[in-house]
């Protein structure tokens, strides 16, 4: 009976570590600069904060050039 325990966990131990990467959801080269940036943003590599805040400085700018579109469209 322990024998078929001890198989029984190393065999799903075994098999969980196969899949994916937990934060990758596709491959490397498939994946858009954005995501690569992302994931750099969120890691702790020496400048991964300047890659965070530049990601938001970009995501206000597009929200703001948005805005100025949306407000021409207006008149």
């Amino acid at each position: 009976m322990r024998h078929l325990l001890s198989l029984a966990t190393i065999t799903i131990l075994g098999v969980s570590g196969c899949g994916a990467p937990s934060g990758m959801s596709k491959p490397r080269d498939q994946m858009s600069q954005r995501e690569k940036d992302s994931i750099l943003a969120a890691s702790r590599l020496p400048g991964s904060g300047v890659v965070k805040k530049a990601i938001a400085v970009s995501d206000a700018q597009k929200r703001r050039a948005a805005a100025y579109d949306s407000a021409g469209d207006q008149n």
